[in-house]
């Protein structure tokens, strides 16, 4: 699990273009949006489409991504449960 929360730092960072933040700069725990590493929306459109292409998931209903996409952990265990 821990392996897949590092991936999963790394692809956010490089899928979303965070130049300024490195993996050590965020815990598992922060949240993503807000003002913890202060993602938006069209973040989070990016992170569905990171689901769907690298892990095989399909968010069928969008409510459920406010737990999903809260922290690392949270999508880690997730795509750990989901993984087709």
């Amino acid at each position: 699990m821990e392996d897949l929360k590092e991936k999963l730092k790394e692809q956010i960072i490089d899928r979303l273009n965070l130049e300024d933040v490195n993996v050590t700069d965020f815990s598992d725990d922060m949240p993503l949006f807000g003002g913890g590493l202060g993602l938006d929306s069209i973040d989070a459109l990016e992170l569905i489409v990171l689901l769907e292409n690298d892990y095989g998931i399909e968010l069928a209903n969008p409510e459920e991504g406010k737990e999903i996409f809260d922290t690392i952990n949270s999508l880690a265990d997730y795509i750990q449960k989901n993984r087709k």
